[in-house]
């Protein structure tokens, strides 16, 4: 009995002490991961910048596989013509979000100033078209989903847009002719190919025939005043500010200060969203626009006085926290990271640029405080709508899913933090 009673004591021990060194562990594990978060918290506006930048760059890998078999090449010479053969990183495709990605790199690079940012870019673009060759095989064999499928095709803005408006960034420090070449016909296509308003305004046919998205005026816009910058043709600035002119007069509803995310020419009538993202598409579509137009433009006035209006209303609608809502005027929709950061970035480019009074600085400033609070230890930016689309019905823009580092939500932080860090250096 005195064996057996000091045994299941000696037990009973042992567990305690168990309990206590895992309880001690999980303490330890928290502090430890605390210690690194708030570290990260500590960060300033340039330091977290480079933070997301860096990790992007370190998650870049410029090859392509076999997603059945893992097996990597460095170039596309002799493969079979097989789907599975694509694109290893999400970062180095041919896709409207990357083009934004592509631009804010640059943009970095300008800023920091830091070459490695401008490189990024620069080596996407080389890669892009050092494999063009192999996917364009792929793309009229049949396989017409192929990485670059959209480059080859040219059927939408989202095609060519921003990825064209990168290549031309590419172009200005590379002198690439086949870069060229892919830009003058990507400027045929905007200019002569897509489908516009009998007023020269862009449209889709989808979901309806001549159906105005808010999200277009970004994925001309920014194509179009690159192009007048690189060319020095009126014509391209003239486009680029019609466009604008007549987005807003189209999409744009001053009782709350915002756009709406379409409008239906066959009816007359605006959707029902006041969608966060198409917003911050408009934003970064008219400072893109400004930052590009001659000072003597025509019509540079009346396109300052639209951004200035715009900037206050959405301003309205800002969060105490300092975000935006997915849903601008619904309060009861999720906070959203990637038109915060969209709004970030036009607020503060337009009072680094001298179009809004420098007292509207503390709109980026709290945005970005906000924004900075959905960035995580791990370098991933939280709460970014996925991609979408339009619908009549405001429960499909409540219920889209949240996701973690999509491009949308990076690429625009990325712009967002370039323009801080200007912004905090004045």
């Amino acid at each position: 009995m005195f064996i057996l009673h000091h045994a299941s004591s000696f037990g009973i021990g042992m567990m305690q002490f168990f309990i206590m060194f895992r309880n001690y562990f999980i303490l330890l594990c928290i502090v430890l991961s605390n210690s690194v978060f708030s570290q990260m918290r500590k960060m300033n506006h340039e330091e977290t910048v480079r933070f997301l930048a860096d990790k992007i760059i370190e998650n870049t890998h410029r090859t392509i596989t076999n997603k059945n078999t893992g097996d990597l090449f460095e170039t596309g010479s002799h493969l079979p013509l097989l789907k599975e053969i694509q694109v290893k990183s999400e970062y180095s495709h041919w896709h409207y979000e990357n083009g934004v990605l592509n631009l804010a790199m640059f943009r970095l690079g300008e800023v920091l100033p830091d070459r490695k940012y401008t490189d990024f870019s620069l080596l996407n673009y080389r890669f892009i078209f050092d494999h063009k060759d192999y996917f364009r095989k792929q793309y009229d064999s049949g396989i017409i989903t192929c990485n670059f499928h959209r480059l080859f095709r040219l059927a939408s803005l989202d095609d060519c847009g921003t990825m064209g408006a990168g290549l031309i960034k590419a172009y200005e420090y590379s002198n690439e002719p086949e870069y060229l070449t892919s830009i003058n016909r990507i400027a045929r296509y905007i200019t002569a190919g897509q489908l516009r308003l009998d007023d020269g305004t862009l449209v889709r046919d989808y979901p309806r025939k001549n159906t105005l998205w808010a999200d277009d005026l970004y994925m001309s816009v920014s194509f179009l005043c690159r192009m007048g910058t690189l060319t020095g043709n009126k014509d391209y600035f003239d486009d680029a500010a019609k466009q604008v002119i007549n987005f807003t007069k189209y999409l744009y509803y001053p009782g709350k200060g915002m756009y709406y995310h379409c409008y239906y020419t066959d009816t007359g009538e605006n959707g029902v969203a006041h969608w966060g993202r198409a917003n911050g598409w408009v934003m970064m579509a008219q400072v893109d626009l400004l930052s590009n137009l001659p000072v003597s433009h025509p019509d540079r006035q009346q396109l300052i006085g639209i951004l200035n209006e715009f900037i206050i209303g959405i301003s309205r609608h800002q969060g105490q926290n300092g975000l935006w809502h997915q849903l601008l005027d619904k309060t009861d929709s999720y906070y959203e990271s990637s038109a915060t950061a969209m709004f970030i970035y036009g607020v503060a480019r337009a009072v680094n640029k001298g179009w809004i009074d420098r007292s509207y600085r503390s709109i980026a400033i709290r945005g970005w405080n906000g924004l900075y609070h959905n960035i995580t230890e791990d370098a991933q930016v939280r709460d970014i709508c996925v991609g979408t689309h339009i619908e009549q019905d405001l429960v499909f823009y409540y219920n889209r899913p949240r996701s973690v580092n999509d491009i949308h939500g990076l690429a625009a932080t990325l712009l967002a933090g370039a323009e801080m860090v200007e912004l905090m250096n004045q």
